[in-house]
């Protein structure tokens, strides 16, 4: 009987650890491999924030064309270069993909033992800069509650701004997504995405909530980044977006999070996110953005010479 409990309380620790800012500040140095260092907030962008529109656009113009766009009468209204450009990706989101971005991804059993389920790249090559993934769910802003949907909820990401992302697919999680997406429906418009919560999402990037962390046998090769969608954004391709705000009077630009190539990744690869982004600023502040699955609370030090620990999502095994 003893055993059996100590058996689950390291089980519970296992996972809490990494919600203890004591323990995480102090194993820092033994995995150097998953820390990425920048030498400001500023340079956290591995991207531009046109370039991730530029990418999206090519995807989901093909997926609007394709049959899983629910809107097809709009494809008389589209410009001539559009409606011209060759369609043999139609009704394949996957062949929209390849054909626009030039790779597949999906969901597969993780090559890390205990991890569930990962990311891979399944065709084609994904080269360096390169947008792999969005990290889909419902937007909460800083002062919005999320108190119920936390709860033994492994897949709350939190934003440098303490904006949070529910990417979890299900129990409460999902049904807040769901509302709130048919809330925000605009006459024959969608404002965003709800087949994420699916087996067959319509936007195939929307799987980033599965990518595992890295550990030192298995550097990262996609992190995380902050992007806000620009309101010129075409309201006809916001039904491929697979974020939605919970407030519907939000008074700032939609947030999403998407995963960028750190090097070249070729097909059969998993992808391999960071724990933490280590960014010093000039006055010499470190700054740490934990990227941890099992982590749903932030805990900020703003203090000359502390480290800031930003907890975010991530399973907790794979860098022991």
């Amino acid at each position: 009987m003893f055993g059996a409990v100590l058996a689950r309380l390291r089980s519970k620790w296992k996972s809490y650890r990494y919600r203890f800012v004591p323990w995480v500040v102090l194993n820092l140095s033994k995995n150097e491999k998953t820390l990425r260092h920048v030498t400001e907030r500023s340079r956290d962008k591995l991207v531009p924030d046109e370039q991730v529109s530029r990418s999206l656009l090519r995807l989901f113009w093909s997926l609007h064309r394709s049959h899983y766009a629910r809107i097809q009468p709009l494809q008389s209204h589209f410009p001539r270069r559009i409606r011209d450009e060759d369609d043999r990706d139609r009704g394949d989101p996957d062949e929209s993909m390849f054909q626009t971005l030039g790779f597949c991804i999906s969901r597969k059993p993780s090559t890390l033992p205990s991890a569930g389920c990962g990311v891979f790249v399944t065709k084609g090559c994904v080269p360096e800069g390169a947008l792999v993934a969005m990290y889909p769910g419902t937007i909460y802003q800083v002062y919005e509650p999320i108190l119920l949907q936390s709860i033994r909820n492994p897949f709350v990401f939190r934003c440098i701004d303490g904006v949070l992302v529910d990417g979890n697919d299900r129990g409460i999680s999902r049904m807040v997504f769901r509302s709130c997406s048919g809330r925000n429906a605009v006459g024959p418009f969608w404002m965003s995405d709800a087949t994420w919560l699916t087996d067959t999402p319509r936007n195939p990037l929307a799987v980033g909530q599965y990518v595992n962390n890295c550990s030192n046998q298995r550097p990262a090769n996609v992190c995380y980044q902050e992007y806000d969608v620009p309101d010129r954004f075409p309201v006809e391709l916001r039904q491929f977006l697979p974020n939605v705000n919970y407030s519907p009077d939000a008074r700032r630009p939609l947030r999403c999070v998407v995963l960028v190539a750190l090097r070249d990744i070729s097909a059969g690869e998993e992808l391999f996110s960071n724990y933490y982004t280590i960014v010093q600023s000039r006055s010499q502040k470190a700054v740490a953005h934990q990227d941890v699955r099992t982590c749903v609370q932030h805990i900020n030090k703003e203090t000359s010479g502390d480290i800031q620990i930003q907890t975010t999502h991530t399973k907790s095994s794979q860098t022991d």
